[in-house]
């Protein structure tokens, strides 16, 4: 008789009501969570420990389990903007148990953290003396490089050259934001010229050292396609 009971119980679930609300949700398309995200809730409604931090939460989850398995000595990360990534880079390290973050950013009008393992230069990114300054922090250790700074593909291609040579084999290089070139202008996450993902592109062609590493998207909902490249 037990499968009698569990049968009924399933034909219940089945027929049972689903509140309006539920149902909404549950029939979004992965567009239109993208763009409900990138809309309604990642500039005012993200924050990390109080910081507002502009990040997919799915790809900050992948983001640890790359930190713990790789273990970077130096995350270099372009583009702070409030500094939220920042902090939580600086927290993944603590919980480690080693590490720093050097912070590169154009501008600190907005930057509000500090923690004893961040390290702030601020200047552009492309500009020598911060590239050799960089360089510098990251002599002789293991270095992950997070490219979150202007998204047009020169920027990034700029980036992907002069700082690619810092990552160490087995770690990482990711490029955020190449969702934009998936998207139409003005659909509140396209661009009009082309961005990261056309800049990807270009630098694998100059670079085989690094992959694409694509399991890194499993979870589908990433703002990084094809943004998590594999130093081998």
């Amino acid at each position: 008789m037990s499968w009698i009971v569990a049968a009924v119980r399933k034909i219940r679930r089945a027929f049972r009501p689903m509140q309006e609300e539920y149902r909404e949700r549950f029939s979004m398309t992965l567009r239109d969570w993208l763009l409900y995200h990138q809309r309604d809730i990642v500039f005012e409604k993200c924050s990390w420990m109080g910081v507002p931090t502009l990040k997919n939460p799915l790809d900050a989850w992948v983001y640890q389990e790359i930190v713990h398995e790789v273990r970077p000595e130096v995350i270099v990360e372009i583009g702070s903007a409030h500094g939220g990534s920042t902090l939580f880079f600086a927290h993944l390290l603590d919980l480690v148990g080693q590490g720093r973050v050097v912070s590169v950013d154009v501008d600190r009008t907005n930057y509000r953290i500090s923690h004893p393992r961040i390290t702030a230069i601020t200047g552009d990114s492309a500009d020598p003396q911060v590239i050799e300054r960089v360089q510098r922090e990251c002599q002789g250790q293991s270095v992950l490089v997070m490219q979150d700074g202007g998204h047009m593909k020169e920027q990034v291609l700029s980036d992907l050259r002069a700082y690619s040579g810092l990552v160490t084999p087995g770690s990482y290089f990711i490029v955020e934001d190449s969702i934009v070139d998936l998207f139409k202008p003005g659909d509140s996450l396209g661009f009009a010229k082309d961005g990261p993902l056309a800049a990807i592109e270009e630098f694998l062609v100059e670079n085989p050292d690094f992959v694409i590493d694509a399991k890194r998207e499993r979870y589908l909902l990433t703002y990084n396609p094809r943004g998590f490249l594999r130093r081998i």
